[in-house]
């Protein structure tokens, strides 16, 4: 029965949004309160469970997505991102524009989450469109698939690191292997299926695009990727400093806390208001308003990314989730398709692929021991299912739609399809190497 009402929410929650044309945020609060009461969550609890769920998902990604915002309107309106985006155009020509995205979207998917990449380049995103005169979601999507498949296959990122440890598999071999599956993944999810979506237009409601100026206007290349970057290169420097200093504490220390994501964009907004702003002659409260504007884009996002956590929170609290996974326990199938399948289905009710992720780690733990499956293409089993089919309890969906300015049904289309492209060419890649490597 618990089972029925999480699909009930569900449909309940796409039907307020798409069809009734509820605001996105109240329908999220609607459904939560309405599953946790027909959950059995005693109605004294719920208001506990709703701020816990706002608050959980937006203490993780508020700083990060409003400062991020600052950023991308700061490299928008400074030049900075038609600067890299007419080196892009120069260097890769129309032909390769998606190929260009999805390189880009790698290097920077290697040391940053996720959300924080996003945020990073979608300035650039609207620079490359705005310059080719091409779909946003046809630019986008490629680098945007990059991301998300470094952030649910590989280390060092949350989900696969956290697995990595769980089920004591080999860091090198697990991102050996994950980069074999992710490369495919990225191809064909990112530029061969952004073909089929050259047609989609879209109304973004996020001005992230500014006036062209002339040339002679623009700061240097240099400045411009390093400015628009600086939080991966922040990141990545202090990673490997953390890691070649593991045996100095003082400096790890020093190294982790400026590596620190939200630590790393407040030097990133600082350093990029010298150097895209006052040193390019703009005055200080000139650059402030640009700030505040950025903010003013997002503050529904920011409402939206929120209420999804509230869902989610409920789904967790309330056990249905393990419910669920202990159903599909039963199931007789191979481990790694078992664990997929297991992660997929928690990754559809629960939205969060991290949470999906670490959600399942326990339940399919004991499928490792007993029948020898391997714990590294289990870790990337996990993985792959914890990208399946993202839809509108997962906030990489509305992050996607909001900014993109789609319709539910483009959104669909184009972002919950490429993420099923991900999920399912990442199994089929592990069922081969298992296949090729331990039989």
């Amino acid at each position: 029965m618990d089972v029925l009402i999480l699909f009930g929410c569900i449909v309940t929650l796409v039907l307020l949004i798409a069809w009734a044309k509820v605001n996105t945020f109240l329908a999220f609060l609607i459904v939560s309160v309405m599953a946790a009461l027909l959950l059995g969550m005693p109605a004294a609890s719920i208001p506990q469970t709703v701020n816990k769920g706002l608050g959980d998902t937006l203490g993780s990604l508020a700083i990060i997505i409003v400062l991020g915002a600052m950023l991308g309107k700061l490299v928008a309106f400074s030049g900075a991102a038609q600067k890299i985006a007419a080196v892009l155009k120069n260097t890769f020509g129309y032909k390769y524009v998606t190929w260009a995205m999805s390189l880009t979207g790698f290097i920077v998917g290697i040391p940053l989450f996720y959300n924080v990449g996003f945020v990073l380049l979608i300035p650039i995103i609207f620079s490359v469109a705005y310059n080719y005169k091409l779909p946003l979601v046809y630019v986008g999507l490629p680098m945007l698939a990059s991301l998300s498949v470094m952030h649910g296959f590989l280390p060092p990122h949350p989900s696969p690191m956290a697995l990595v440890t769980q089920f004591n598999a080999d860091l090198v071999k697990t991102f050996i292997y994950g980069l074999i599956v992710a490369i495919p993944a990225i191809i064909i999810a990112g530029p061969i299926f952004a073909k089929l979506l050259t047609n989609m237009q879209s109304s973004p409601t996020v001005t992230l695009q500014a006036d062209e100026l002339p040339d002679n206007e623009l700061p240097g290349i240099t400045n411009s990727v390093i400015s628009a970057l600086l939080p991966v290169l922040i990141i990545l420097g202090t990673t490997l400093i953390t890691r070649i200093c593991s045996d100095n504490i003082a400096v790890k220390n020093l190294a982790s806390f400026i590596g620190d994501s939200t630590i790393a964009m407040i030097l990133t907004i600082c350093i990029a208001t010298f150097t895209l702003g006052i040193r390019l002659g703009k005055k200080l409260i000139d650059i402030m308003v640009i700030f505040v504007d950025a903010t003013k884009d997002i503050a529904m996002i920011l409402l939206i990314i929120g209420s999804a956590g509230i869902l989610k929170q409920v789904f967790v609290e309330t056990g249905v989730s393990n419910s669920l996974a202990a159903i599909l326990q039963g199931l007789t199938l191979p481990p790694l398709l078992l664990a997929w399948l297991i992660t997929a289905v928690l990754r559809l009710c629960l939205g969060s692929a991290t949470v999906a992720g670490l959600t399942a780690a326990g339940i399919v733990y004991p499928l490792i021991g007993p029948h020898g499956t391997d714990p590294n293409l289990m870790v990337l089993a996990v993985g792959s299912g914890s990208l399946f089919c993202s839809h509108v309890n997962d906030s990489s969906f509305w992050l996607f739609k909001e900014y993109l300015g789609l319709s539910i049904k483009q959104t669909f289309l184009s972002w919950s399809l490429m993420e099923t492209l991900v999920s399912v060419i990442g199994l089929i890649g592990i069922l081969i190497i298992n296949q090729v490597m331990f039989k």
